[in-house]
């Protein structure tokens, strides 16, 4: 889909031109380093139903995947642009929901005015100072850039102001596109403007099917880089054909992450164009509070790196 088709489909929020100079500044200095850079993108994404929208399409999707594989790539050196649905899965928060540090955190006497200081024990909080020292290391260091969308339409065209802000990187760019986009969506031509009154009787509505972003981005967006997409299915008897013909059909470089909606937590299948690769968790490591991310972006890591070799 080329830009002015995607603008006439999908207007452009306002917020996205400013969102694709941050992405570009925060890209380029990073090259300049010489560092690897992955776009993250994580949650669902909210499909209005109405112009003045009450009422969404939505999925199930919290982001938690994308927010711990987003702290797997920063550990492993990536500089990183999590493109995360707003209020879904953080990374280094998302283990610490407000119920459970409200009741930790005490109020303690602060060492001068002006100045709040908290305290919990540490048992009640595991982990907690190290994942917050985990995330103020990756803001000092700038390696790590958030960017928020909430609807499909700003999602759609901040995925292509990234993909344009990373093509310089060329093949040290990796797309790991995590987000569970919509398949469908209503036109904003065809959408009421108003709340859709319930005394009118049963609903009928009439989807057109989201264009798939694989293609340019693959194709005319950022043509070197390295792209992750992944399937999700609830049948296991499919999903790795699925994988398979979405290699076909995109041709992209070079990997699907093929995963069951039951055991997308314990159990993936990277697949390649020549290659099955299953990971797993066991269950000592279960026990241990491994996460299955940490084996994906090692796999991934090391894909990335015989990639960019290739392509050098």
């Amino acid at each position: 889909m080329a830009e002015a088709d995607l603008s006439s489909e999908f207007p452009q929020p306002a917020s996205v031109t400013r969102w694709a100079e941050v992405m570009v500044r925060f890209a380029a200095t990073l090259g300049e380093q010489g560092r690897r850079v992955v776009l993250v993108t994580s949650g669902g994404t909210k499909v209005p139903l109405e112009a003045r929208a009450v009422r969404f399409l939505d999925n199930f999707s919290s982001g938690r995947r994308g927010a711990t594989s987003a702290e797997a790539f920063l550990a492993a050196g990536y500089g990183v642009i999590f493109l995360y649905r707003a209020r879904s899965a953080f990374p280094f928060a998302h283990r610490f929901p407000p119920q459970t540090w409200l009741s930790a955190l005490r109020p303690s006497s602060p060492a001068r005015p002006g100045l709040l200081c908290l305290e919990a024990e540490e048992k009640e909080l595991p982990g907690f100072a190290a994942a917050l020292r985990s995330y103020q290391d990756a803001a000092v260091a700038g390696t790590f850039l958030a960017v928020e969308f909430t609807t499909l339409t700003e999602y759609l065209h901040l995925l292509q102001a990234a993909a344009q802000a990373l093509n310089p990187l060329g093949s040290s760019a990796m797309f790991y596109l995590a987000a569970a986009v919509s398949d469908f969506y209503v036109p904003v031509s065809e959408m009421p403007e108003h709340k859709i009154q319930s005394s009118r009787g049963p609903l009928q509505i009439t989807m057109k099917m989201v264009p798939k972003m694989l293609s340019p981005l693959v194709k005319d967006w950022a043509p070197k880089a390295f792209i992750i997409s992944f399937k999700l299915e609830t049948d296991p008897s499919i999903v790795i054909d699925r994988a398979h013909n979405a290699l076909e059909v995109y041709q992209h470089q070079a990997v699907v992450v093929a995963n069951i909606l039951e055991t997308r937590r314990s159990f993936v299948v990277i697949v390649t164009k020549d290659s099955e690769t299953k990971l797993m968790l066991s269950e000592e490591e279960v026990e241990k509070g491994i996460e299955i991310e940490e084996k994906i972006v090692g796999n991934l890591q090391s894909r990335h790196t015989a990639f960019i070799r290739d392509k050098n």
